[in-house]
């Protein structure tokens, strides 16, 4: 029998430098720098009349970028949102340790709604022009941005127009969808989403293995072995002398 080091996937105390887990490239951090220097936040600022008296405030830039993130990872109760602060390193990273609550969280999105949604606009259409927004990110029930395809990068004016516009309609989209998760007190069910995701990956697995048994290698004129597609078992990919195209043996 061989024998393997051992893994622990438990919880474990480790030494975490928070600045790092926002890594350069991501969407975290893209959204974490658009936040701090190029969004004009002085209207969310504004609300806020604390500055002698009364109890300190979560940082509005802090909550924006808790609640954008979340939108990011199909998380759209404040419920959930919170406790992926308390337990999340990459919400713990961006939000400073600063764990704000369920009601707070909640009470800001309600409150600044109206300032928070051309906010949310801007970060979406500025990660969207540097691929940072794929076909999965942001996919809420049925609220799915356009994918960063190089044709919807660029365009007339009408053409961009039109995309910034079908990207402010997610926005408000996800955000009605948060309000209504709050209203009606529903906590995300984190645990069936796992679940089905490891289904899917269950049955993928499955169709592959199944596909890799039932067919043979194909092989081309010279001997060498034609990839194939479990879709379309039919379709290869052809090498020409301007590079690989998409064919049918």
């Amino acid at each position: 029998m061989p024998r393997y080091k051992p893994s622990d996937c438990h919880a474990m105390m480790l030494p975490v430098v928070l600045s790092e887990q926002i890594v350069p490239g991501s969407f975290a951090f893209a959204l974490s720098y658009l936040v701090d220097h190029e969004l004009d936040l002085s209207a969310l600022d504004a609300r806020f009349n604390n500055d002698i008296t009364g109890a300190s405030a979560y940082d509005p830039r802090v909550m924006l970028k808790i609640v954008l993130l979340a939108y990011s990872q199909g998380l759209i109760s404040s419920r959930s949102i919170a406790a992926a602060c308390s337990r999340n390193v990459q919400f713990i990273a961006i939000s400073g340790d600063s764990q704000p609550s369920h009601a707070h969280i909640a009470k800001f999105v309600v409150s600044l709604s109206d300032q928070i949604k051309p906010l949310f606009a801007q970060v979406l259409m500025t990660c969207d022009a540097q691929g940072l927004i794929g076909r999965e990110m942001f996919a809420i029930d049925g609220v799915k941005l356009p994918s960063n395809a190089s044709k919807e990068r660029s365009g007339t004016q009408e053409e961009l127009r039109h995309r910034a516009e079908r990207l402010d309609k997610a926005a408000d989209k996800i955000l009605a969808l948060h309000q209504a998760q709050d209203k009606a007190g529903a906590q995300e069910p984190l645990e069936a989403k796992r679940q089905a995701r490891v289904e899917a990956l269950r049955e993928e697995a499955a169709r592959t293995r199944a596909f890799v048994a039932q067919n043979p290698k194909r092989l081309n004129a010279k001997g060498r072995e034609l990839k194939s597609n479990i879709t379309d078992p039919d379709s290869a990919k052809m090498a020409t002398n301007k590079g690989v195209i998409q064919g049918y043996a």
